[in-house]
């Protein structure tokens, strides 16, 4: 990191795991739009970092800072070694996920499944602990699975993270269904209670407790987390980037600025030129960019040459010049 910043500081704002979404082209955009804004890797299995390409892994920009890394697994000898080994890239924090509810997560017993186990989940957190040192060590979850009753099931969860000696609970505010609803409908269908998060906050006293699940704009962030120490975007960050750039002066405490979008397109730019020299696609990066102008004027016509664009044999970085190029020319009324 170029500067040290408490643990406390950097979590006020993140933008949450995504797996196939939350890559290191993802974070190094979305960090040329906020500042301090915590950012996540996609979750990655421990038997991956233990056995995979580490580079590939775990590789990242020095410039996405503050970044955490998402292991899912549950094992705690494993989970240990795949922190000591994430210890080499310069993480912030470490971060264990029980909240995932995909298909492939419970076949391997982990993710949210383990929400049913809180003895195992703190035996995992304090193996972590002790192989990340100084590096705080966090936990993801939901309030609950299935017929879980959320406040049995939540307390006992975070019970089992402070025991462990973690550095903070972040709560999707949502029960996940693993029986019955898709990874997709469990990220919509089931109520959210981000009242139960604050009841969990009040419990835990000083112990930090972030929010995630459902949040869209600044002024619900702001809201919803009366009472509470973070909060984490998770879709809406992705698909409609531009609620980053209001972040830092929203819920980080700095002063208001303009944003040079000219400065951001010759960063990009660079940045996929790099990748491309290195043995890259266009695409893999600009994939990412598609929803920045999101309701603005042009933001049809910029998502359209970027996607179709970088498909294109041959594609080069300057697409994206040429694409917001498109945007400048786009009358208002045709905002979309």
């Amino acid at each position: 990191m170029s500067e040290t910043i408490p643990f406390e500081k950097t979590s006020r704002f993140a933008v949450a795991p995504m797996i196939d979404w939350t890559d290191r082209h993802c974070r190094f955009f979305h960090r040329q739009l906020s500042r301090r804004a915590k950012l996540f890797t996609e979750m990655i299995v421990d038997e991956a970092v233990l056995h995979g390409d580490l580079d590939r892994l775990l590789g990242h920009d020095a410039a996405e800072h503050p970044v955490a890394l998402q292991l899912g697994g549950s094992n705690p000898d494993k989970l240990a070694r795949a922190t000591r080994i994430a210890l080499d890239f310069g993480y912030d924090e470490i971060n264990l996920n029980v909240g995932c509810p995909s298909d492939r997560v419970q076949s391997g017993t982990f993710g949210a499944c383990l929400m049913r186990e809180p003895a195992l989940v703190g035996e995992c957190l304090a193996a972590m602990v002790a192989a990340a040192g100084e590096t705080p060590v966090t936990v993801k979850c939901r309030l609950g699975v299935d017929e879980q009753d959320v406040e049995e099931a939540l307390d006992a969860l975070a019970d089992a993270a402070v025991s462990a000696a973690v550095a903070g609970v972040w709560v999707h505010a949502r029960k996940a269904w693993l029986d019955g609803l898709s990874p997709k409908e469990n990220r919509e269908i089931p109520p959210l209670d981000y009242d139960r998060v604050r009841r969990l906050k009040a419990r835990l006293g000083s112990m930090f407790v972030g929010l995630n699940g459902g949040l869209k704009t600044l002024e619900q962030a702001s809201a919803e987390a009366s009472g509470l120490d973070g909060v984490m975007f998770g879709r809406a960050a992705y698909q409609t980037p531009d609620v980053l750039i209001g972040v830092d002066a929203a819920l980080c405490g700095e002063a208001s600025a303009d944003f040079d979008h000219d400065a951001l397109i010759e960063t990009m730019v660079a940045y996929t030129t790099r990748h491309v020299s290195a043995g890259g696609k266009v695409g893999q990066v600009t994939r990412h960019m598609t929803g920045l102008f999101s309701g603005r004027p042009g933001a049809r016509r910029w998502r359209q040459i970027l996607s179709e664009g970088a498909s294109r044999p041959g594609a080069s970085p300057d697409l994206i010049r040429e694409a917001f190029r498109q945007v400048r020319l786009e009358p208002a009324s045709e905002a979309a």
